[in-house]
């Protein structure tokens, strides 16, 4: 049978995954590569070694299958790292990555200078110190011997994808959140590229996620142990490829990510912009379009709290003590703001905040605190899309913290909606092999795909009273940020 490799290149490893045309998955890689922060707030990685990682990945990923069989590549990526390269294709500088904070000044400047307004209508979107376009004006400002040196702009994924096939892509849902693409009309913006001092021969060549960039070249297939005639697609974001293994596609889709970071993506078939821009307004790899609200420490903050503060990594048995009476009753709150936020606040100097500790407060406190306010974050995005008057009756969920089974029921209750975890929860490696799949013809469209191989596992319903109780504390929750803004920017 075909077989498909879906790449997931992630911000702390690769997760490579050998999937049949049935959406059987038949093996998984992983292999870490290091992240570098070399001022605060800055984060960086070289991305070499995200290739170094798929060359020593693949081959292993195919120990006992026939190489042969393999008839597609796809990659679902970190999102709004900056990867440029010189005239000669070699990587000037380490990729400035999509938690990185130090384009403030850049992202006010555009907010404000260009306006919201104006970046709007050229992009859909507002700047956010994550994304592509304030990386690059700070690198034409701090670094103007690199900035004069590039000759192509990528995206992380896109770099491996070039490594595979000598070809320089994008696909529409990964550079939608460049602030380079005009997003409804799905093409560079010619006045923000002006805007950041670099013109269209500068950008690669743009596709559909689904759509085949090229094949493998024959020197990297011998290497890997495939044939050079592999199609490689152009793959897509990694929310975006996320949603597309849980089946999030077309019209009215609801997925819920607790990763790295923490998304809620609205799938449609229409274009349509959040008038306040507190969402993103982003393309879809199914050749739609979705709004996403994407907060920047989800998951990563209960791995923080247990690994870094309480040096454990047993997480189930933190959790274990936090009892279902506790659940909506807790007198501690947290704000998740560790890389400071995007969505909705759009506030880099957010920090990370515990309120409400007392002399009684308790190690499981603490824990359910920070489970509680990843849910409550994500709730805040979730009640910009009820204003919008978006219906959102469910949701499916993903990521590493929807393994909790704990989280899953306070993320449930917090929302007040039934949340469906699918049967094949790989994230962006399973989207990102279903594209490939349709790449390659297996399937018409990402629609029928994810028709014929996404069932859903199992169901966590609200329970009325516990719903109620959160209400409550979500009420108490959302009066915390703004109380503390203003001393946020003085501490900076």
């Amino acid at each position: 049978m075909d077989k498909y490799i879906g790449i997931d290149l992630g911000t702390s490893a690769v997760k490579l995954l050998l999937v049949d045309g049935d959406g059987n998955i038949l093996n998984t890689v992983t292999k870490d590569y290091p992240l570098m922060f070399p001022h605060p707030g800055w984060s960086e990685q070289d991305p070499g070694e995200w290739w170094k990682a798929c060359c020593a990945g693949i081959p292993e990923l195919l120990e006992g299958y026939d190489g042969n069989s393999v008839k597609g590549i796809a990659a679902g990526g970190q999102m709004h790292g900056l990867v440029a390269l010189d005239e000669n294709d070699e990587v000037i500088r380490p990729a400035i990555l999509w938690n990185d904070g130090r384009t403030a000044e850049e992202t006010d400047w555009l907010n404000t200078q260009i306006g919201k307004d104006r970046l709007s209508e050229l992009t859909a979107n507002i700047a956010f110190a994550g994304f592509t376009a304030p990386k690059i004006l700070w690198m034409k400002k701090n670094e103007p011997e690199n900035f004069r040196r590039i000759a192509k702009i990528m995206l992380p994924k896109d770099y491996i994808n070039y490594m595979l096939t000598g070809v320089h892509s994008c696909d529409y849902s990964d550079a939608s959140g460049m602030l380079l693409l005009d997003v409804k009309n799905k093409c560079w913006s010619k006045e923000m590229l002006d805007i950041c001092g670099i013109c269209e021969d500068l950008m690669p060549k743009l596709f559909e996620s689904y759509e085949v960039i090229g094949t493998v070249k024959q020197d990297i297939a011998a290497a890997l142990g495939i044939q050079e005639n592999v199609k490689v697609a152009a793959g897509a974001g990694d929310n975006a490829a996320a949603a597309v293994g849980t089946g999030t596609v077309g019209e009215g889709g609801c997925t819920i990510s607790l990763g790295t970071s923490g998304t809620l993506f609205i799938s449609s078939d229409h274009f349509s912009v959040d008038p306040n821009n507190a969402l993103h307004a982003f393309a879809h790899a199914d050749g739609g379009y979705h709004l996403m609200g994407c907060m920047l420490s989800a998951a990563s903050c209960n791995k923080w709290l247990c690994e870094d503060i309480l040096k454990t990594v047993d997480y189930g048995a933190e959790q274990a003590e936090i009892t279902d009476d506790m659940l909506g009753n807790n007198h501690v709150f947290f704000l998740p703001y560790l890389m400071g936020e995007r969505s909705p606040i759009n506030d880099v100097d957010a920090r990370g905040t515990f309120t409400g500790m007392t002399m009684d407060t308790k190690r499981e406190d603490i824990v359910q605190a920070v489970l509680e306010g990843v849910a409550f974050a994500i709730r805040d995005s979730f009640e910009v899309a009820k204003s919008l008057g978006i219906d959102i009756p469910s949701s499916k969920i993903c990521g590493g913290g929807a393994k909790s089974p704990l989280w899953k029921k306070i993320m449930a209750n917090v929302l007040g909606i039934p949340l469906e975890l699918v049967k094949t929860e790989q994230g962006p490696g399973y989207g990102a092999a279903m594209l490939a799949m349709v790449a390659c013809g297996k399937y018409d469209s990402v629609k029928e795909a994810a028709e014929a191989l996404v069932e859903t596992a199992e169901t966590v319903e609200p329970d009325e009273e516990l719903t109620a109780r959160y209400e409550k504390q979500y009420q108490k929750f959302r009066r915390i940020y703004p109380a503390l803004k203003p001393v946020f920017s003085a501490i900076k």
